[in-house]
């Protein structure tokens, strides 16, 4: 940040990034506000207080924090059934448990989270960003198409001739003009809402202290808190592979939290990691600092509160254009080419896939994410259960022994099958298991062993086990015998 105040054509990039975002927030804050029911200046002071927050507190430079379509959906019912004061308390609770996730280490979760699971949240988060354009584009005066197809054609074309200044901003400031000089009526950004005309104000929830007020809004605030971190560090995780730089992401989980809790005693509605923001910010406009995040939620303020009567006049297609833009940006065409879906295994399609078709049925990221990772456990379970055998080595019963070789990763799934693997009746009395070749990782695998041995004890057999690892003995010792009966 200091080297963007020291060089006058980086802090020109961090200054006009900062105001490009701000503009592109203001109709967004007001559209999250309807979307949970409350006043479109509870929306816009959230996101003003979520990025002045994070620019100091995050650990990713650059993000956008702001108010979310994601937590505007999650808080609606407690707005709905109990008011506005409870909505604030539930912020403010909800960034409490963020906090407390951060510290925890919430964030370690993170490397669980397969590839083909962040190809698909990056992908259908593009595909929401463009629905969400639509409702602009329909039943409106027919000049807002050109005007649309014309400022996508700044935005694309305009970085070739120069790009000092973000080429969304230019693609802004010219449609306002042709619409403005010519009088023509198309949807404004006032046409979307009330812009507030005072500061926000410090304020503590007029909400009963007591345990029931905390029954009241503990489930909402946990899902806000779950939904609010996995949304951030997902954002984070793309402007690290975009910047190609790294983040701390623990930081980021509980600078989330504060930043909400701040939020909260100013009368915002809460909010985490926007995308759609941050693209334009690191992608469209080149931004790379905390200072364009800053600049982001100060312009946003200074926008609607001074210069609210100039920006209630711009046009909505001017921003509808500027949104489309990142939706293309954002999706990873490279994912969907016919090349690289012949080259990829089935698994990591059916991945991806079923995270973008949960994350665009239900607009919920959160829960996308969950589906394509539980998805992705139950391929990977059974493409690893695959590789397990059971060989009979020894097929000589002159000696009274009969040996199996074990070999492969045994778990819950690979080892449901362990005990139809032996010939409890035609083997000698004596059998041998050798488990050089494989690993034990759970109690299933263990308590499936108890059974193979129990059907060769109730014929009068013994079992020996050797070539156990370790940690696989370990385990077999401390659990075996102790899982219950086995037939």
């Amino acid at each position: 940040m200091l080297a963007a105040l020291k060089s006058p054509r980086r802090l020109r990039t961090e200054v006009l990034a900062g105001l490009v975002v701000a503009l592109a927030l203001i109709p967004e804050s007001i559209a999250f506000s309807i979307i949970a029911g409350v006043d479109p200046r509870v929306g816009l002071f959230a996101s003003f207080t979520m990025a002045v927050s994070i620019a100091f507190l995050g650990g990713r430079p650059a993000m956008i924090s702001a108010a979310t379509g994601a937590i505007a959906l999650v808080i609606a019912p407690v707005v709905r059934e109990h008011g506005l004061d409870y909505l604030i308390a539930t912020v403010i609770l909800g960034g409490i448990l963020q906090v407390l996730l951060g510290v925890l280490g919430v964030a370690k979760l993170m490397r669980f989270i397969p590839r083909s699971v962040m190809v698909g949240f990056v992908n259908a988060l593009a595909i929401l960003i463009f629905i969400a354009q639509l409702p602009y584009l329909i039943d409106v005066p027919w000049v807002v198409y050109p005007l649309v197809l014309l400022g996508l054609a700044i935005i694309m074309l305009f970085p070739r001739l120069t790009k000092t200044v973000p080429a969304p901003l230019v693609a802004i400031v010219v449609l306002t003009a042709i619409t403005v000089t010519t009088a023509i009526a198309v949807p404004t950004v006032g046409d979307e809402g009330e812009l507030p005309d005072s500061l926000p104000q410090l304020l503590i929830p007029d909400v009963p202290f007591t345990l029931q007020t905390v029954q009241i809004i503990a489930p909402y605030a946990l899902a806000m808190a779950v939904v609010g971190i996995l949304e951030s560090l997902l954002t984070a995780k793309l402007v690290d592979d975009v910047t190609d730089t790294h983040s701390n992401k623990t930081r980021e989980s509980w600078a989330q939290g504060v930043a909400n809790v701040i939020t909260g005693f100013f009368g915002g509605m809460g909010g985490c990691a926007m995308i759609g923001q941050t693209m334009i910010n690191v992608k469209a406009s080149g931004a790379r600092t905390r200072l364009s995040t800053f600049l982001a939620g100060t312009f946003l303020l200074i926008l609607v509160v001074a210069l609210g009567d100039v920006v209630a006049i711009i046009p909505m297609s001017a921003l509808v254009a500027v949104m489309i833009f990142v939706s293309w940006a954002t999706f990873d065409w490279h994912s969907v080419r016919p090349s690289t879906l012949r080259r990829m295994p089935k698994s990591e399609t059916t991945v991806m896939l079923s995270t973008v078709v949960v994350t665009v049925w239900t607009s919920n990221l959160a829960y996308g994410v969950v589906v394509g990772v539980l998805v992705a456990m139950v391929l990977f379970a059974h493409r690893v259960s695959r590789f397990t055998t059971v060989t009979r080595r020894d097929t000589n019963d002159d000696d009274g022994k009969r040996l199996y070789q074990v070999e492969g990763e045994l778990f819950f799934a690979s080892s449901n099958d362990l005990v139809y693997q032996f010939d409890y009746s035609g083997d000698p009395d004596h059998v041998v298991i050798d488990f050089s070749k494989a690993r034990i990782w759970d109690a299933s695998t263990v308590a499936a062993l108890d059974a193979v041995q129990t059907k060769y004890e109730a014929r009068g057999k013994t079992v020996t086990i050797l070539g156990m690892d370790p940690d696989s003995a370990a385990r077999h010792g401390r659990l075996s015998g102790n899982l219950g009966a086995e037939t």
